[in-house]
């Protein structure tokens, strides 16, 4: 097979997509983003740490839904990607038809949804028990849905019952069927995934998964699942409400960017470092083994 140079179709923040014929495939690269830009460091390891996290929840979860991977073994891939850039960051998957609503659920009031919480009592028109404290467990996991927005627009929060018109818009006489079903995949995915974290000493305080329609109409989970780039990961040891929650995610760099105004966008190395560090021990509290990449 030729090694002849293939080029993404798609680039995302942080991920590119290259067309590989009847298959996708799917590359997280080393580059960070915070606040919706993408920053100049290039954190090494981060996008192996983000492939194999989705590996072993889409593992983990196939018993509650169909999943989008074939192949994380470069080896099962064209020979472009048989180098040390591509080895263990990249993911063959099924193509698919993706829904435009990324499924939120919250199982902790945190973020915008305390904000939220704190004006109104509701989280996305949700209304929510009196009295909770930042951080609380809530009594439910729950699901707000948003739209997708293209690269440089912000998503949009909308009901349930707007995910509904958004979706039958889009798909004539599926917008219910397919809502209810985003919605039950997204709290039985959550629910799993959230009880076994929390044996491994992690809170998996709020996350997002993306679906798509296989080529029978069928309903897949697609993108990354469960990584640090799309939840908030809590260490479980001296977690209490009341208060903001130290995380295993782009907390350091996130923070650093806030309290310097002057950074061009540009980390410095230790926060680069830190963030590494919280990536990995996050796949080692989960996996169990070290993420064995070169």
């Amino acid at each position: 097979m030729s090694t002849k140079e293939m080029k993404p179709v798609k680039e995302g923040k942080v991920r590119e997509i290259y067309d590989n014929g009847d298959s996708l495939i799917m590359v997280a690269t080393d580059r960070i983003s915070c606040f919706d830009v993408i920053l100049n460091n290039t954190v090494t390891k981060k996008g192996a740490v983000l492939t194999q996290i989705s590996k072993f929840w889409f593992d983990m979860t196939k018993d509650i839904i169909p999943n989008h991977m074939i192949s994380v073994d470069v080896q099962d891939m064209p020979e472009f990607f048989r180098q040390p850039k591509f080895d263990g960051n990249s993911m063959m998957c099924r193509k698919l038809t993706m829904l435009p609503v990324e499924c939120i659920v919250r199982g902790y009031i945190t973020g915008s949804g305390w904000a939220s919480y704190k004006e109104n009592g509701t989280v996305c028109g949700i209304a929510l028990p009196e009295g909770l404290q930042e951080s609380a467990k809530l009594p439910e996991p729950i699901y707000t849905p948003s739209t997708k927005a293209e690269i440089g627009d912000h998503d949009e929060n909308i009901s349930y019952e707007q995910s509904v018109d958004y979706l039958e818009k889009r798909f004539p006489g599926k917008g219910e069927e397919y809502a209810s079903k985003l919605r039950d995949y997204t709290i039985a995915l959550y629910k799993k995934c959230a009880d076994y974290a929390l044996t491994k000493g992690i809170i998996i305080a709020d996350t997002k998964f993306e679906f798509g329609l296989d080529e029978d109409g069928n309903i897949v989970l697609g993108d990354e699942m469960l990584t640090p780039d799309s939840s908030r990961f809590w260490p479980a040891e001296g977690y209490e409400a009341g208060h903001g929650q130290p995380s295993f995610d782009k907390q350091f760099a996130r923070d650093w960017l806030k309290a310097n105004d002057n950074h061009n966008w540009t980390l410095p190395q230790e926060i680069v470092d830190k963030t590494i560090a919280k990536y990995l021990q996050a796949y080692e509290l989960l996996t169990g083994r070290k993420l064995e990449i070169a």
